[in-house]
């Protein structure tokens, strides 16, 4: 591979006469899909402002096909900007680009495409790698509880994702309870300045590039509707409430209701509910999914396989707060003590059927945050 780019660097020095450029500003060709992608897009754009460190001459976008009327959020801000624009797999004049950029965009970049650039491709992705390669990093690492994560800026490498030598990277510690779109919006932003920072100094960076560590990999695979099916007899209330921080954003988890589908929304952790210590709960006789209300908070309180976990609404045909889904179908249960807990006033698994898993991709197109389901 290295001998390959060597060669193209030769013909781009050669196609130049010998003038292919050594520092900035640069000719970018930018690949890219979601509102992830978007903020490296807006730096790059920032960077071609006129001033004494200039990075930037020419930007031009890729995007893959949408249906969306306006098409991907990366479209949409292109065309904002003012930007050329080329649908996948058209990808704009040959040759004519120093670097490619890559954030989100979820293809395969052929070795021939990759050889196009003199500088090769460079790829801006949300984890510390090799943790969590593939298309959903931010998600698993808030799903499987990680202190910390990371941005890492590596080389596009033809035939497998995130697998490149890794340019810069930068850890982060992840904030308490934090989400997957709070921490989209934090991680985008440093990897946007990181992005800049290599380009600043890009022939040396690339020099002092590095190969990944073997160990430690771990793979975030894309999320499926199916993941939203909150299991009550398998996972805790810590699971629970990461589930929700971590898939909440694309769709609500969701849960039976007496053979009816509903989807729960605003989760809390029963430790943040005023006055929830004082309640008399018997765990034995809970089965999960068990039900209680809490009235000082106004919140519906549900048995996991361990602990209890908080909800303020529920969408049942329409959107009801805890207190309306009570008086509706929980009072007559409850009418004698509130601190009861009955098993036939419960949620129950929700198993979807392959036909019913269905759904389009939302508009974060194929980045890192894709939905298959598949």
């Amino acid at each position: 591979m290295r001998g390959r780019l060597l060669r193209a660097w030769r013909e781009g020095l050669k196609a130049a006469g010998g003038g292919a450029r050594r520092e900035p500003p640069w000719r970018v060709l930018f690949f890219g899909t979601d509102r992830f992608a978007v903020t490296a897009l807006r730096a790059l754009q920032a960077a071609r402002e006129p001033s004494k460190d200039l990075l930037v001459s020419r930007l031009e976008v890729v995007t893959l096909p949408s249906r969306l009327p306006r098409g991907l959020p990366v479209k949409s801000c292109a065309q904002e900007l003012q930007l050329p624009v080329h649908e996948w797999p058209h990808t704009g004049p040959v040759g004519q680009f120093d670097v490619g950029v890559v954030a989100s965009f979820g293809r395969l970049l052929s070795e021939d495409l990759i050889l196009q650039f003199p500088y090769g491709v460079l790829n801006v992705h949300p984890s510390f790698l090799p943790r969590w390669r593939g298309p959903a990093p931010i998600v698993h690492t808030i799903l499987h509880g990680d202190k910390v994560t990371g941005v890492t800026i590596m080389e596009i490498r033809p035939k497998r994702f995130d697998v490149g030598p890794i340019i810069k990277q930068e850890e982060f510690a992840v904030p308490p309870h934090c989400t997957t779109k709070e921490l989209e919006e934090i991680l985008a932003k440093m990897g946007a300045n990181m992005l800049l920072s290599v380009l600043k100094h890009l022939p040396e960076s690339l020099e002092n590039k590095k190969e990944q560590p073997k160990e430690g990999v771990t793979f975030a695979p894309k999320v499926s509707v199916a993941k939203s099916c909150i299991k009550w007899e398998e996972q805790t209330a810590a699971q629970v409430i990461r589930l929700h921080r971590a898939i909440g954003s694309m769709f609500p988890l969701q849960t039976l209701w007496k053979g009816s589908p509903v989807k729960l929304m605003d989760f809390v952790e029963v430790d943040n509910i005023p006055g929830f210590a004082d309640q008399v709960l018997n765990d034995d006789e809970a089965v999960p999914g068990s039900l209680l209300y809490h009235k000082v908070s106004q919140t519906l309180i549900a048995r996991c396989k361990e602990g209890w976990v908080g909800i303020k609404t529920v969408v049942l045909k329409k959107k009801l707060r805890a207190v309306d889904f009570y008086n509706g179908y929980m009072h007559s249960w409850f009418q004698q003590s509130s601190r009861t807990v009955h098993q036939e006033c419960r949620f129950q698994t929700l198993r979807l059927s392959p036909a019913k898993k269905t759904l389009k991709e939302r508009n974060t197109g194929a980045g890192y945050k894709t939905i298959d389901v598949s």
